[in-house]
């Protein structure tokens, strides 16, 4: 339970009359880079965190977390490069420095195959990774079924630990974190001058975005030290991601389903093809099944919204929809998600702008 009174909900430095109190709803990878975001970008502003789950208990945590862009089809191409690239430099720069074993963040290189030749042999982003060229005839020997590829080095983000250090960064700059559902966005007003609704497939409620479905992915995760290099089949369907403390084997794409059991029958086939680009797999060991709800919508939901009631008004700004591609996008929506709340904070500043939202 909380308290009632409205400044226990905030730290006394929040308490100041020119203070905008934010209110971020969700404690996944989009929710905190953008509380992170906003504390470093908006330090007039005071951030809480509410959510009824934390990392190790969040989708993110699951995901396998390499960073190759999936397209958002009703999205700009330069603005998911934008966004692609802002999350790498941020990714790199922590991977070269001292928080990168703490963060969870490193380079991984690898390969990315296809069984016919795509239609864009060279990605929107291919020159944001490094080092991206075609394989070689040499390389594609190793997968006989396969006619193309990709090679590249990219980063690779374990969830499980770079949510607890964004945690840790939200806390050290003065953001509060706080165990709680929230049942309507509305009932935040009384605390809180912006809501940032970070939801996820929460926003199925939140929002009453009927769009939002859960897109169902079950993996593997195995101790497989020998396997060093990425594997992953150009459908986005079959992969091999090695990291910081096992390997990730996938996967599924299973819209409309909600089950967070494993499947068994499931497990034996991401086994089988994964072994089939990867026989050594076949002596992996300590093998664990995770199943996590990707929060799909036909596009990634980056907007500003107003809500009203008995004259009183509350912004919020949507930040979520990011599907199977959060980890490669997310500080740059994180970034985007902030410029709405500073335009939102303006507004509240100016009443004469604000009567116009």
């Amino acid at each position: 339970m909380l308290p009632e009174r409205r400044g226990d909900l905030l730290p006394s430095s929040a308490r100041n009359m020119d203070t905008i109190r934010v209110a971020v709803v969700g404690a996944g990878l989009a929710g905190l880079s953008t509380a992170v975001c906003l504390l470093a970008l908006r330090p007039h502003c005071s951030v809480t965190v509410l959510s009824d789950k934390r990392s190790p208990d969040t989708t993110s945590d699951v995901a396998a977390g390499v960073l190759i862009p999936h397209a958002f089809p009703e999205t700009p191409i330069h603005k998911q490069k934008q966004w692609f690239r802002e999350t790498f430099e941020h990714l790199s720069a922590i991977a070269s420095s001292a928080e990168a074993a703490d963060a969870g963040v490193h380079l991984v290189s690898g390969w990315q195959i296809f069984r016919s030749i795509p239609v864009e042999e060279v990605p929107f982003w291919a020159d944001v990774v490094l080092g991206f060229r075609r394989m070689s005839v040499a390389e594609l020997k190793k997968f006989p079924q396969h006619v193309f590829g990709q090679a590249f080095t990219t980063l690779k983000c374990e969830g499980s630990a770079y949510l607890p250090w964004l945690e840790t960064r939200l806390k050290d700059g003065g953001g509060v974190i706080l165990t709680r559902r929230v049942e309507d966005l509305w009932e935040l007003h009384q605390n809180f001058d912006i809501v940032v609704n970070c939801s996820g497939l929460g926003s199925r409620e939140l929002a009453g975005d009927s769009t939002v479905l859960p897109v169902r992915g079950q993996v593997l995760q195995v101790q497989a030290p020998w396997v060093k290099h990425f594997i992953r089949d150009g459908s986005g369907l079959t992969y091999i991601y090695p990291g910081a403390f096992h390997v990730t084997l996938g996967g599924t794409r299973q819209e409309g389903d909600w089950s967070l059991t494993p499947d068994a029958d499931i497990s034996q086939d991401i086994l089988s093809r994964c072994c089939a680009l990867e026989p050594s797999l076949r002596r992996a060991y300590n093998l664990k099944e995770k199943v996590g709800l990707r929060p799909y919508r036909p596009g990634l939901r980056l907007q500003t919204e107003l809500l009203s009631r008995d004259g009183r008004r509350l912004p919020v700004v949507h930040h979520y929809g990011h599907g199977a591609g959060g980890f490669s996008v997310h500080w740059g929506t994180a970034l985007e998600a902030v410029r709405l709340v500073s335009e939102c904070v303006q507004a509240l500043r100016s009443p004469a702008r604000s009567s116009k939202l």
